[in-house]
């Protein structure tokens, strides 16, 4: 909350009233909306209804992503699957896959559905287990490998995160057919340039997350604007490289 724009805070619903003003500027501009689940869980039962309320002025034509980091034994893993593919209707949703396979089937078994299953993350914490050695192997390597196989790239997706640069030559090898979700561009300092050149594939294979850069374009009453604008900036540069 203390991010939204002061004159937001009268309203009913401040963070839905900053959600829709975000999405309706920069609709021209993206083809998909990641909500971070957390930020809405947080304020309990009121965050809940605004995760779903967004999602729903969202509607079809933009794809939408629940950033929820799920994945538990394949009972519980339902149960999510069921909360953001049945009574919200999420197109897809992040996951983990530490607890193995059975964690995530549940999220492959939905038609037209997609599990994002973390790869190579961009965080600092990345280096603790994702880039130790398992083996031969390093374990985002055998992550990947082995997730591979529970689905295919009409319902698994990865994310990579945009600040694992080096690594995506290597990781396009091992999934050549599947989409990422590349977060990490802009406040993080993920270059666009150096991923469209190392990760696209003959599909694009991209779908590039700027959050911050975005939305906290403006703290004043231009921040819709101002998000409209940098969202342009992202989107015409990604063009180049697609050209």
């Amino acid at each position: 909350m203390n991010k939204i724009p002061f004159h937001l805070l009268q309203e009913e619903d401040p963070v839905f009233a900053f959600n829709k003003a975000i999405i309706d500027a920069t609709r021209p501009y993206c083809v998909a909306y990641k909500l971070n689940t957390a930020f809405y869980e947080s304020n309990g039962v009121r965050g809940w209804q605004t995760l779903e309320r967004t999602v729903n002025y969202i509607g079809k034509e933009h794809f939408t992503i629940a950033d929820a980091k799920r994945g538990d034994i394949g009972n519980t893993s339902d149960q999510y699957a069921k909360a953001f593919f049945e009574t919200m209707p999420f197109d897809s949703i992040t996951v983990a896959p530490y607890m193995g396979e059975d964690s995530v089937k549940p999220f492959l078994q939905y038609e037209n559905k997609w599990a994002i299953v973390l790869g190579l993350t961009s965080n600092a914490g990345a280096k603790d287990f994702e880039l130790q050695r398992a083996g031969e192997e390093l374990l985002y390597e055998k992550v990947l490998k082995t997730v591979s196989t529970w689905g295919s790239p009409d319902n698994l997706m990865f994310v990579v995160g945009a600040t694992q640069a080096d690594a995506f030559i290597n990781i396009r090898k091992l999934t050549p057919d599947h989409f990422y979700l590349v977060p990490g561009v802009g406040a993080q300092g993920g270059s666009l340039k150096e991923i469209s050149e190392k990760a696209m594939n003959k599909d694009c294979g991209l779908l590039v997350n700027a959050s911050r850069a975005i939305i906290f374009a403006s703290k004043g009453e231009d921040f819709a604007e101002r998000a409209a604008e940098v969202a342009k900036e992202y989107q015409d540069e990604m063009s180049n490289y697609l050209s």
